[in-house]
């Protein structure tokens, strides 16, 4: 696999063919791209909406009208669509979850080491939750860093994709209850294959130089 090559090629697709679906066992893999996915201290703070069925996905459109209504044929003509959600929060109880997956798996040698993981996370917590101030934006940076994985692995395997924040946030999580269930939408990333009459893919790269952009020390 040539890296660079598959990073100049790569672009965000604005229209699909609604004719040609994902096979399953891709789907399948990408799913486990995501799941395995890293993130700050991994507290996996995401849950994923994968849409595949007409029904869903014209639910997800749903958040797509008005000045969104230009990205709604994009999540209509994909294979699938994804919706990433970011928990609202991180309790005692979902981090408690997390120290028994990480027993579970056998990460622990011994007691004081997962007591050690349980503080160490705790303590990660309370710096954002109280001295940043922030854990919500902080949780949502790393749902980001599971999309960048995505749109690295898709183009491997030949698949156009589109991250999408231009939708209403609030539409979409009543439209699938959401926030009751203790997450909120954060971006929505289209997957298949491009169109014929996509304008993007023809279009050359449009990137700063890479003088701008570095400063080697």
């Amino acid at each position: 696999m040539d890296l660079l090559n598959l990073a100049q090629q790569r672009y965000t697709t604005k229209a699909y063919d609604p004719n040609k679906k994902i096979p399953q066992d891709q789907i399948d893999l990408l799913l486990e791209v995501l799941r395995l996915a890293p993130s700050s201290i991994n507290i996996q703070p995401w849950h994923f909406l994968v849409i595949q069925s007409p029904e869903a996905k014209q639910r997800v459109t749903k958040a797509m009208t008005g000045k969104y209504a230009y990205n709604a044929p994009k999540v209509l003509d994909s294979s699938h669509t994804i919706v990433l959600c970011t928990r609202n929060d991180a309790t005692e109880a979902y981090l408690e979850q997390l120290v028994e997956r990480d027993d579970e798996l056998g990460r622990f040698k011994d007691a004081a080491t997962k007591q050690a993981q349980r503080e160490t996370r705790a303590g990660y917590i309370d710096y954002y939750r109280n001295e940043k101030g922030n854990i919500k934006h902080w949780m949502e940076t790393q749902t980001f860093i599971a999309l960048g994985e995505l749109l690295l692995a898709a183009p491997i395997l030949g698949i156009d994709a589109t991250p999408i924040g231009g939708f209403d946030d609030a539409v979409l999580n009543q439209e699938f209850d959401l926030i009751n269930q203790g997450y909120h939408s954060s971006v929505v990333l289209t997957l298949g294959y491009r169109s014929e009459q996509d304008f993007n893919a023809k279009l050359p790269k449009s990137r700063l130089s890479k003088e701008q952009l570095f400063t080697i020390l």
